[in-house]
């Protein structure tokens, strides 16, 4: 499956993404938010865990679109 590790989708951003986990307490919380949406939906998308249905793994997938989104602009101020 594809790679959507933070760094992975914003690689000209890795040392700003670095930096603002160790010392940026609102991205710290988005990152981790992002990061945890992230690896469920790679174990759906691997089938360590199957027990779910289309509509919610649809749904991770549109709020992962989301806080990467919040994530790119909180990058960008």
């Amino acid at each position: 499956m594809e790679n959507h590790n933070l760094t992975h989708e914003f690689p000209e951003l890795e040392e700003k993404i670095n930096d603002f986990k160790l010392n940026d307490e609102v991205f710290k919380k988005m990152y981790v938010n992002y990061e945890e949406v992230n690896a469920l939906i790679q174990h759906y998308e691997d089938g360590e865990q199957n027990h779910t249905t289309d509509e919610h793994l649809t749904d991770l997938r549109k709020k992962r679109v989301h806080l990467k989104d919040d994530l790119y602009s909180y990058l960008k101020e």
